[in-house]
């Protein structure tokens, strides 16, 4: 919503975070263990599948792996309520012949095993390579050989196949088990997000590809070693469209926790996030994209794009009444610490009367060092950015609070690189309250009944769900308080709705441009404090409560579909908490899902 008039909804929404515990364990004990009852419902769906069965070939590469764990991954799959499977193991010439031992054991029970072993250790691109060669379903899927398969995980690729027929990459929800088989660490997953996949390998486990894409685009490639799953995805989706990557919202595959394992901890720069961030290299360069990269922590990546020279002008539209302190902080520190430099400010003065404030407005105007404008009107957000934006000149908007202060110097340059992406419709910052804790890292829908911030409260560096508050990424809405957009994109959806006076109209501005075909990005490198809207002051009197509710009814009955199922969210996670908390009960039935 508008930063100018957030403050309300925002301490509202903090004093009503859900209660209800997220203990992951406790929520898989109620919702997330097969039954008999949930075997029962299952095994009906495979009875009742119908004629066209893909074949699933799970490729397999083993390495001196030890005997309890690759025998809790083989069984793993032959548990698999889906039959129509193969099991195309490569061992990467393990120099213990246990290994081999229990492989040949498997195959020559089961018809549907089928192994090789590698006469020199080729490491895990070669040898995953090797078990694509043994694969003769029109599907693969990657398996670790430590790892483990839920009984219905090839059940929901399978039906995801035949009820989407155009897909031709599926992944879903994954999980942590450590020794004793306890689940841990959820990661409940957006759908499809190009921007998010280049910041982290958030696909990663359980995918399945067509098999005719991953043989066309060369399977997986020697020196990505590490990262070589990354690196197939980035090749795959350059070749796809959005809707043909399938994202199936449920558990259906759990990351063995070891000591040394990845699944336990990436703290650190590696060699596989070496790996990682030359497979997101080289997909910018062939993408032409003209990015670089940069190698975050934790697995993560930073991608920097280009601005054109000369770089394009941006009108900094910056509503204000009275409350010269705040302008004043907001004003220069956008003057003395903003590094892209081809900018115009406009100051929107809205009525002011504080004589402090006016003489500072003046001085502004004065002294050259912004456009001052006076609009006498009643306040109304969408109307007073509107009015200013005609009177504005650059071909890049941005929308900023009087209650902003600029932290880092390239914040503008950040956001203005991505504003200027092709399709790219809002670009929103990360924003902190004055104590050091989140105020805004992006806009989930749905939460509290329209929409609400991501982790606000929680302390600066928090890394969010899955570690995507580190990284930019796809956001259904981000907030008005500091958003950047082309003034095509602005006037392609004809600006912000002034029937939305006060709260929500940058959330139904960024509904509506996803509507037109664009995309709206939240990026973490553009940080500021943000003094939550104190100019405007609370919701507290009968006129504001009244049209505060009218606001809210007509966002739920214009947005009511998506307000329920955002796509940068999950049917998982709760819509009563802004923390990704776990939903109880989730809001798909476990077993008889919907594809969302």
């Amino acid at each position: 919503m508008s930063g100018a008039t957030a403050c309300a909804y925002a301490d509202y929404l903090l004093r009503v975070r859900s209660d209800v515990p997220s203990d992951y364990q406790n929520w898989v004990r109620r919702f997330d263990t097969l039954s008999a009852d949930g075997m029962e419902a299952l095994l009906r769906r495979e009875a009742g599948f119908g004629a066209r069965r893909p074949l699933i070939s799970i490729l397999l590469p083993t390495y001196q792996t030890p005997e309890r764990w690759l025998r809790r991954c083989i069984e793993s799959v032959q548990r698999q309520i889906y039959q129509d499977w193969q099991l195309c193991i490569a061992d990467d010439a393990s120099p213990d012949p246990t290994v081999m031992k229990i492989i040949a054991e498997y195959a020559s029970s089961d018809k549907r095993i089928r192994y090789v072993r590698r006469e020199a250790n080729g490491h895990i691109s070669e040898t995953s390579n090797s078990a694509l060669a043994l694969a003769q379903g029109d599907w693969i899927a990657l398996l670790d050989h430590d790892d483990e398969l839920r009984p219905h995980a090839l059940l929901e690729i399978a039906a995801r196949i035949r009820d989407q027929p155009g897909a031709k990459m599926v992944y879903s929800d994954e999980d942590k088990m450590d020794l004793e088989g306890r689940r841990f660490d959820p990661y409940f997953k957006p759908d499809f997000d190009i921007d998010l996949l280049r910041g982290q390998n958030y696909i990663c486990h359980f995918t399945a590809i067509r098999r005719e894409l991953a043989l066309e685009v060369g399977g997986f490639r020697s020196g990505f070693e590490g990262s070589q799953d990354h690196d197939l995805f980035l090749r795959c989706v350059e070749r796809l469209s959005p809707v043909e990557v399938a994202h199936i919202p449920k558990v259906l595959y759990h990351w063995r926790a070891i000591p040394g394992s990845t699944a336990l901890s990436r703290d650190a720069k590696d060699y596989a996030g070496d790996a990682g961030a030359r497979a997101v290299e080289d997909h910018l360069l062939r993408t032409g994209a003209g990015a670089s990269v940069e190698q975050l922590s934790h697995g993560h990546y930073r991608v920097r794009w280009p601005i054109p020279e000369p770089a394009p002008l941006v009108s900094l539209v910056v509503p204000t009444r009275d409350r010269v302190e705040l302008l004043r902080v907001c004003v220069e520190s956008i003057l003395e610490r903003t590094s892209y430099r081809n900018f115009e400010l406009v100051v929107v003065d809205n009525g002011s009367t504080d004589p402090e404030s006016l003489a500072y407005l003046a001085s502004l105007t004065a002294a050259n060092r912004a456009k001052v404008l006076r609009y006498d009107e009643p306040f109304n957000y969408s109307r007073i950015n509107n009015w200013a934006v005609q009177q504005a000149r650059g071909e890049i908007l941005a929308l900023i609070n009087n209650d902003i202060e600029v932290i880092s110097p390239d914040w503008l340059g950040e956001m203005v690189s991505h504003a200027i992406r092709p399709g790219v419709g809002a670009v929103g910052a990360m924003l902190y309250y004055p104590d050091e804790t989140i105020q805004h890292a992006g806009v989930i829908l749905g939460i509290d009944g329209v929409a609400a911030h991501i982790y606000s409260g929680m302390p600066r560096g928090y890394p969010g769900h899955g570690g995507r508050a580190r990284v930019v990424q796809g956001m259904s809405a981000v907030t008005a308080a500091c958003m950047v957009v082309s003034r095509a994109a602005y006037e392609a959806v004809g600006g912000l709705d002034e029937g939305l006076e006060v709260a929500f109209n940058d959330i139904d501005f960024c509904l509506r441009l996803g509507q037109a075909g664009y995309r709206n990005v939240w990026t973490p490198f553009a940080e500021m404090y943000h003094h939550e809207s104190a100019s405007r002051g609370h919701e507290d009197t009968a006129e504001k409560k009244a049209r505060f509710a009218g606001e809210v009814e007509l966002m739920r009955s214009r947005w009511a579909a998506i307000l329920q199922e955002d796509p940068a969210y999950n049917v998982n996670l709760s819509l009563k908490s802004r923390y990704f908390d776990l939903a109880i009960p989730p809001r798909v039935p476990m077993w008889e899902a919907a594809p969302d």
